[in-house]
């Protein structure tokens, strides 16, 4: 399936399948690996902008990208337009793009009004992009959900908003918000929302293959697929989508994704990250999936870690 090239502003991808930001999963090593096999777009960890201003160290270190993250864009997430504005203008050079989150589910964004809760309030949704776009020249997105509560679809309503205060392109995940991650993702609803504006639309959710990639490109009408949970452990799902040869091993891989988080984190953090990452890798294992799980899930050293690596991981 042959995609047209993908622009968002003046930013032209090198591919319309993006690696989707996902809070303790796309850290450096990921998105490193991602667009090694040639993601046209790797997106920070979800940033805070209160975090930004207040100079959090942690929040400073979910911006550092890889050498071949070019372009990278930072996610942040608020819901006051100052706040954002402030942070917007505090990023550091190398941030291609600036998209916001308006999607997240989780309860402690939520009850501040960040993330999905966005979905009830489209005035609100437009004034914080109008806020990011005033303080950048950097193109702004926006990543959604359908709507908040099951059946009440919002996400026309929130994509019109932002497109008219500025927004440059729009991601919309087929869930609502209370269903989390659980049932089908609705591709009629990303339908809607393509239908709905005139910017690159790109849908997510649910893509494990390039026959998922091709499914939701056609039904949806989308500009670009965004993959995230389909990806971890699967990077290769790029090449495979643009028609690249793989020659490097899953192994490989693994130990790519370490090194690159030894130069953020502790060994703890390390091998706590890794715990996600490697359980992933197992799922493609059939019959020691659920040892490998075990096993990694009890790491607490490099020494544990790579043991498991080593034993499962042979090529």
């Amino acid at each position: 399936m042959k995609s047209k090239p993908l622009k968002i502003g003046n930013i032209e991808l090198c591919s319309p399948a993006l690696f989707a930001p996902m809070a303790g999963y796309s850290d450096l090593g990921a998105r490193y690996l991602a667009r090694l096999y040639g993601a046209g777009l790797t997106t920070s960890e979800m940033v805070s902008a209160k975090g930004l201003i207040f100079e959090n160290k942690e929040t400073k270190k979910l911006l550092e990208k890889a050498e071949n993250e070019t372009p990278f864009a930072a996610q942040l997430f608020a819901s006051d337009p100052e706040v954002l504005f402030k942070a917007v203008k505090l990023l550091p050079d190398g941030i291609d793009i600036v998209d916001i989150n308006m999607g997240c589910p989780a309860p402690k964004i939520v009850k501040n009004g960040e993330g999905s809760a966005l979905l009830k309030d489209p005035v609100l949704a437009g004034e914080l992009v109008a806020a990011a776009v005033a303080a950048s020249s950097r193109p702004v997105t926006v990543k959604m959900r359908l709507g908040f509560e099951m059946g009440d679809f919002a996400a026309d309503k929130v994509a019109r908003a932002v497109e008219a205060a500025g927004a440059s392109a729009v991601t919309v995940h087929g869930r609502y918000r209370d269903q989390m991650y659980a049932g089908s993702v609705d591709k009629k609803g990303i339908r809607l929302v393509r239908d709905a504006v005139n910017v690159p639309l790109i849908a997510n959710g649910d893509v494990r293959s390039v026959k998922d990639y091709e499914k939701m490109m056609e039904e949806t009408a989308a500009d670009g697929v965004m993959i995230g949970r389909g990806a971890l452990g699967n990077y290769r799902i790029f090449a495979e989508i643009s028609g690249k040869k793989i020659d490097r091993t899953e192994r490989e891989d693994i130990l790519l994704q370490v090194e690159y988080l030894q130069r953020e984190y502790p060994e703890r953090i390390v091998v706590n990250l890794m715990k996600h990452h490697v359980t992933a890798y197992a799922s493609g294992k059939a019959g020691v999936a659920k040892e490998i799980r075990d096993r990694v899930h009890h790491a607490t050293n490099y020494v544990e870690l790579f043991a498991v690596i080593d034993e499962y991981f042979k090529s």
